[in-house]
């Protein structure tokens, strides 16, 4: 019984964070853009709901708004899987693949920086 009074609550509690978090996104989203784009790229000034629009692009494209508490690190569940794989491959090998694999990868890091590299004059 307490769960149903809770969930009572916590449904159009939700249901006001989402709409005001969706509010003060897209305004922060029009404000930061009228500010900048016009001055800097001689872009149009937009209205809330183009910003929204931009808002929720930029959350489908790239997945953004910070994904429910996971970490910086955190990896969905392919990346997961391709982790443990990654990880029983390494436990299969002996001690001398491991450091060759090891000194590939340096190789091929240090092929590949861009500190190491002579810069063209």
């Amino acid at each position: 019984m307490a769960n149903k009074k809770k969930l009572i609550w916590m449904i159009p509690a939700g249901i006001v964070g989402i709409a005001l978090f969706c509010a003060i996104g897209g305004g922060i989203v029009m404000l930061l853009w009228n500010w900048l784009a016009p001055m800097l790229f001689g872009l149009p000034v937009i209205t809330f709901w183009q910003a929204f629009g931009l808002l929720a692009l930029c959350r489908i494209l790239f997945g953004g708004f910070g994904g429910g508490g996971r970490g910086r690190h955190s990896r969905g569940r392919a990346g997961q899987r391709i982790r443990e794989r990654i990880d029983e491959r390494l436990d299969q090998m002996t001690p001398e693949e491991r450091e060759r694999l090891r000194e590939k990868l340096r190789e091929r890091s240090r092929e590949t920086s861009p500190l190491d590299s002579t810069p063209s004059v």
